[in-house]
């Protein structure tokens, strides 16, 4: 309830308009981008909190020491230790297998300059998972925010990307400047040798 009415709150006094599809009523791997800016992620809990959305979000393990570890939690975290990214994609299946019903929220272009594609762990999950992907996105040239379409990937990775990329086209995130093109390096690969 507390959390309702601080997104309704957010929402009435902010620049920014909410303009969502409906939230996913099963497990689904939310992409939150483009993510330009830290302040995507009070956009990210007022869209899930004005929309009853439990969510969970993936954060390096760093952010969980000492005092900040019992917040990070309450607001859905699950450290990551990049030595043993596997051990996460274990604990979501594990979630999903439960019946727990959440979003997970993965940022696969990063907030840092100098990324020319994203990261790949967003489909590796879902993938594995079979969790859908549901577009949430940040535009600031509208000053809208919200969720988009969901998506079941195919296992085809150009052509699930190319929607992806299609959706993005126009989103500009909170620091366009910042904003990364909807690539992955595996679209790149070169093809297998029929030799």
């Amino acid at each position: 309830m507390v959390r309702r009415l601080l997104a309704s709150a957010f929402w009435a006094l902010s620049p920014w308009k909410l303009v969502t599809e409906p939230a996913p009523q099963r497990p689904a791997l939310l992409i939150g981008a483009p993510h330009t800016s830290n302040w995507d992620f009070v956009l990210m809990l007022a869209i899930a909190w004005r929309l009853q959305l439990p969510i969970r979000w993936l954060g390096k393990h760093s952010l969980f020491t000492a005092w900040r570890g019992p917040m990070m939690r309450a607001l859905g975290g699950i450290p990551v230790d990049r030595r043993a990214p596997s051990k996460v994609v274990g604990e979501v299946v594990e979630r999903v297998r439960s019946g727990e019903v959440f979003g997970l929220v993965v940022t696969p272009d990063g907030t840092r300059r100098g990324h020319s594609h994203w990261k790949s762990g967003f489909y590796r999950i879902a993938r594995a998972t079979g969790m859908p992907l549901v577009l949430g996105y940040v535009d600031r040239t509208t000053m809208t925010t919200g969720l988009g379409p969901i998506l079941e990937l195919t296992g085809n990775i150009p052509a699930d990307m190319d929607r992806i990329r299609a959706f993005y086209a126009d989103k500009a995130g909170y620091l366009p400047e910042n904003r990364v093109e909807p690539r992955l390096r595996e679209e790149e690969a070169p093809p297998a040798d029929a030799g």
